[in-house]
């Protein structure tokens, strides 16, 4: 109790919060698009609730994750090396990491996982007629909501290892950790149904959530072999690209309109 009245005075401890929550809720992004796609391919009358699951999975995850802060700083630590040395960089440093940590083994796989299922979401918006073989739509209907919400916690995982690794680089106070988690999964929650019901009104952004699914997944890969990339050029490409679609989409409806 003394520590967090401690923490409440002090200056620093609100404007490492505000900080956290934002990097939070940024990096919390990528796991919303992700979830509100997968979401979308379900019947309309399972997409809230699956929505719902994945977000407070996300939230369970994050906070256990928490609740082991030591075995997760653990994760960033070689568990084996390769030995090789590959093309070395301008400054004489190898291009990428031949040793290879749990998170840089979790990177990969997740970053992995997340291109094959862009692939697959952008192969069934291309041609949609290609996966239409079940013939009971309810038992399909079941089963497609325990295979998303499989999917969903397998990228929860990668997403919240990401966070908490980011938290804990942030500030070394567990409460500020658990306030900037709670605050940012409760936005995403509030922000679950309008972007999956904006995102399945509108075809062209799905192509395009799809399309940043694959450059994070890419990303992902990236910093699993040690190459890191500024996120702030990922996001204002992210950013960007959402813009010009925005003005695509309101010509095409100024266009409608004239017609």
């Amino acid at each position: 109790m003394n520590e967090l009245l401690h923490l409440a005075a002090d200056p620093a401890a609100w404007a490492a919060l505000v900080t956290l929550i934002v990097m939070e809720v940024v990096l919390g992004i990528d796991n919303l698009v992700f979830i509100s796609i997968l979401s979308n391919r379900l019947p309309p009358d399972h997409r809230q609730r699956v929505r719902r699951i994945g977000i407070s999975l996300a939230l369970i995850m994050r906070l256990a994750l928490l609740s082991t802060i030591a075995f997760i700083v653990g994760l960033v630590h070689p568990v084996f090396d390769l030995g090789i040395v590959g093309p070395l960089g301008a400054h004489g440093e190898p291009a990428f990491e031949t040793a290879f940590s749990w998170r840089d083994l979790i990177l990969i796989a997740g970053g992995a996982f997340l291109i094959w299922k862009a692939t697959k979401e952008i192969h069934h918006s291309v041609d949609p007629d290609a996966d239409e073989s079940a013939p009971d739509v309810k038992t399909a209907a079941i089963s497609s909501v325990g295979g998303a919400i499989v999917q969903i916690i397998l990228l929860d995982i990668v997403f919240s290892i990401d966070s908490i690794l980011t938290a804990v680089g942030m500030t070394e106070h567990l409460p500020i950790m658990i306030i900037a988690v709670i605050v940012a999964v409760t936005l995403m929650l509030l922000a679950a149904d309008p972007l999956g019901n904006f995102i399945n009104n509108n075809p062209t952004v799905v192509m395009l959530a799809l399309g940043f699914l694959l450059m994070i997944g890419t990303v992902l890969i990236a910093e699993g072999f040690g190459a890191h990339v500024p996120k702030g050029y990922i996001y204002t490409a992210m950013a960007f690209a959402a813009g010009v679609e925005g003005l695509n989409m309101l010509s095409r409806r100024k266009g409608t309109k004239k017609e």
